[in-house]
């Protein structure tokens, strides 16, 4: 008998003694003696192997328990049930392995959000967070219309430095020795890209080579950036499913890490109104500060910032808010991943000059 036809027998099993309801999770510690012996009895002539898999399925994260120790693999797109997708080398791969019921597959995903501590509802169908090394969000079937949808991707373990950026083959020595450099001298950068262009990847190995005696005060959605010293700090956004605490955001975040002592500002993502509060804080001191942003290119970056800003501050100028960014941001980073998954540096871009025209950009490297 297959693992799957056991799992199906003993999902029966459960079905009488458990509730079925979307917001179940299989937990050992809640099943009755009864369904524990009856579940013993189904395993209890079955080869190891095949006992496992029941039991991952059961209790843990089921198909997806033999790609998690692969540290090669670097995200891991659960579309349903029995369509799993991984990306190693770069590259999006299809998964064999699947889940036995739309059940088991329920009651994995409420597993991963109970484990993050994080809850999905019909009234906020996503959720984001950290769980066993992975950032993932979550889309719920409401919105999905199919199936729910989880999309994880690898934390790395091993810290990032631009020495390793350099071993990938991301980078030359000659833009790591000018990074490294621009870092020292506290310069303002901005590392943009397309999703997985490795943007946070690059922002954790320039947080790496800054002194330790910089106190950085790190703004993120969700845990993403590693603290380069003791003296920082993590700030995290918060937002409540059940509408019971208010909300707080990246732009009131900024404004409080101003009272905090702060040697640079980190920003994992700037996205929203923060950009305005970010480039206010930059024009004023708080030099040696980071962020990162979605944008294919030094000029696309700045037409985005622009846009966030104005977000911000509709009552401005599109010159005033050029000339804050001017006096605000020394160099954009441009992370790139191409057709086979290789991810580099791209062009690292200096601001020029403000013009009538428009901010002028220098390449250097």
């Amino acid at each position: 008998m297959s693992a799957q036809q056991i799992y199906m027998r003993i999902e029966e099993k459960i079905r009488t003694f458990q509730p079925t309801d979307p917001g179940f999770v299989m937990n050992p510690s809640h099943f009755e003696p009864e369904l524990i012996h009856l579940i013993e009895q189904e395993l209890a002539n079955v080869d190891p192997l095949t006992r496992k898999q029941v039991e991952f399925e059961l209790f843990n994260w089921g198909p997806l328990m033999a790609l998690l120790p692969d540290q090669d693999i670097t995200e891991i797109l659960v579309n349903g049930p029995d369509e799993i997708w991984f990306e190693k080398g770069g590259t999006l791969r299809p998964y064999l392995g699947k889940f036995s019921t739309p059940l088991s597959y329920q009651s994995f995903l409420n597993r991963v959000c109970f484990e993050a501590g994080k809850h999905y509802s019909l009234e906020n169908p996503f959720c984001d967070g950290c769980v066993r090394g992975f950032r993932f969000h979550f889309c719920a079937q409401v919105i999905s219309q199919k199936n729910h949808v989880l999309s994880l991707r690898r934390q790395a373990e091993s810290p990032w430095t631009l020495s390793r950026l350099q071993e990938l083959s991301w980078a030359s020595i000659e833009q790591l020795d000018y990074l490294q450099n621009a870092v020292a001298n506290r310069a303002n950068f901005l590392v943009v890209g397309p999703t997985g262009s490795g943007k946070t990847a690059i922002l954790n190995a320039l947080m790496n080579s800054i002194s330790k005696n910089d106190r950085c005060i790190i703004i993120e959605d969700t845990a993403e950036l590693k603290k380069p010293n003791g003296s920082s700090v993590s700030l995290l956004t918060r937002k409540d499913p059940n509408g019971l605490l208010p909300a707080i955001d990246q732009a009131e975040l900024v404004r409080h890490s101003l009272r905090m002592r702060p040697d640079r500002l980190i920003i994992g993502e700037v996205r929203g109104t923060e950009a305005k509060d970010l480039l206010l804080a930059l024009s004023t001191g708080h030099s040696g500060s980071m962020g990162t942003l979605h944008a294919s290119s030094a000029s696309q970056a700045l037409i985005r910032l622009e846009m966030l800003v104005q977000m911000g501050a509709p009552q401005w100028s599109l010159q005033t808010v050029r000339n804050l960014i001017g006096m605000s941001l020394n160099y954009i980073l441009v992370a790139h991943k191409n057709a086979l998954g290789q991810r580099r540096i791209l062009a690292l871009e200096k601001i020029a000059s403000v013009e009538e025209t428009g901010i002028l950009l220098e390449k250097i490297i």
